[in-house]
């Protein structure tokens, strides 16, 4: 008999795609925003912030709500602002005085739509029934990277064949899809998150709990690790690299979201044979050799596959974090998910931020900033082997 969530975990694939988006649409244009409306570096890099600051925002406020009108009507509210936001982008930047003003506004109601989906869609996930938690969740996510190989590769193709100057149409087409998918969650069943006579934790729960609070920062060190270069990488192929701008999508963001997809694909069809820990620890070393072949490498062919090689080490970070998390804290319900969700989004925030700071400060350098963001790697991978270690002191104690 069929898996009656079947179609559950396929919207819930397809809201991953929604949220690479809203995420990665928008940079693809960063550099024609900059001739169009006249917008500095600077506040392209404040477009990135605003962004996922949005979105760690609904994180924190989801808590209060989510529960109370319940998991559908809270998945359609995030697949309708990502819609609105997107075919917003297409209208506020002519008409209200200030062109950067308008595309803030956007950025902000589809943020709200991301933020919204980053909370929901791995907890509905992990409440349908599945053989392997983790593999499910790896492919999940994986979903998330091929929504950004499609948006740029698709986007890409677009602008090509009619000019990025016609960028208006390809935002409303992509605006089709969350709308498409908000009518889909109106009518699949969407399994409880708590068993029944259970609740799930509560804040002041969860903040007593020290694994939280490094799980927390991994996922903060995750989210930064993958925005960092997956938000700069169009621009650092165009403007850094020195290459054309349709090459320097496909080869930079295009194939850094490929390989992170393969990773987490990987990953979901292999899981039960590998060791969630070890695949962490080997993931993040090759992301720091990977932030420095990008910064430090002088030959642009050498940078631009240290730019994949980023994305395929950066692929295990985030869901291995949310499948650590939901194993050390099973009833973390509701609670535990946004503010994990917020974790990552702070990560995505303060990340690509970090490196449009640095590389303004060093007279628009954004090898310069890349090199900075070497930071969150290294401090992932100390936080897994405190976890680890931390982990296997409680089973000890509790044997």
């Amino acid at each position: 008999m069929k898996n009656p969530y079947s179609k559950t975990v396929t919207a819930c694939f397809t809201g991953y795609i929604v949220q690479a988006v809203v995420n990665n649409f928008t940079p693809l244009l960063f550099l024609h925003f900059q001739t169009a409306y006249s917008i500095s570096l600077a506040q392209i890099t404040s477009l990135v912030t605003f962004n996922f600051g949005v979105q760690l925002v609904v994180d924190l406020i989801s808590v209060g709500f989510i529960d109370k009108i319940g998991y559908r009507a809270s998945m359609v509210l995030a697949h309708g602002m990502s819609a609105l936001g997107l075919f917003m982008l297409t209208v506020l930047p002519e008409v209200l005085p200030s062109s950067f003003f308008g595309i803030l506004i956007s950025v902000m109601i589809y943020a709200i739509g991301g933020g919204l989906l980053e909370v929901l869609v791995s907890p509905v996930v992990e409440a349908c029934p599945s053989d392997n938690k983790e593999k499910t969740m790896s492919l999940l996510h994986s979903f998330y990277c091929w929504g950004q190989a499609g948006v740029v590769l698709l986007s890409t193709l677009f602008f090509q064949a009619f000019g990025i100057g016609n960028w208006k149409y390809a935002a409303a087409i992509w605006a089709l899809l969350p709308v498409c998918n908000a009518v889909v969650f109106l009518k699949v069943p969407i399994a409880p998150l708590i068993k029944d006579g259970e609740s799930g934790m509560k804040l002041f729960e969860l903040f007593r709990q020290k694994i939280f609070w490094l799980l927390f920062i991994m996922m903060m060190c995750a989210g930064a690790g993958e925005q960092s270069v997956s938000q700069w990488a169009s621009a650092l192929a165009e403007q850094g690299l020195g290459i054309s701008k349709t090459l320097g999508d496909l080869a930079g963001p295009m194939a850094f979201a490929v390989l992170m997809g393969l990773s987490r694909l990987f990953y979901g069809k292999f899981g039960d044979r590998i060791n969630l820990d070890r695949f962490m620890i080997y993931s993040c070393l090759l992301c720091a050799a990977a932030y420095l072949g990008v910064a430090l490498l002088k030959i642009p062919q050498l940078s631009l596959i240290s730019c994949a090689l980023c994305g395929l080490s950066v692929g295990i970070m985030w869901p291995g974090t949310i499948s650590k998390a939901s194993s050390v804290l099973p009833k973390g319900g509701t609670a535990m998910f946004a503010l994990l969700a917020l974790g990552g989004d702070l990560g995505c925030c303060s990340g690509p931020t970090l490196v449009g700071l640095v590389s303004d400060a060093m007279g628009g350098n954004l090898k310069g900033g890349i090199l900075a963001g070497t930071l969150f790697p290294l401090v992932l991978l100390a936080g897994i082997l405190i976890c680890a270690k931390e982990i296997s002191r409680k089973s000890r104690k509790y044997r």
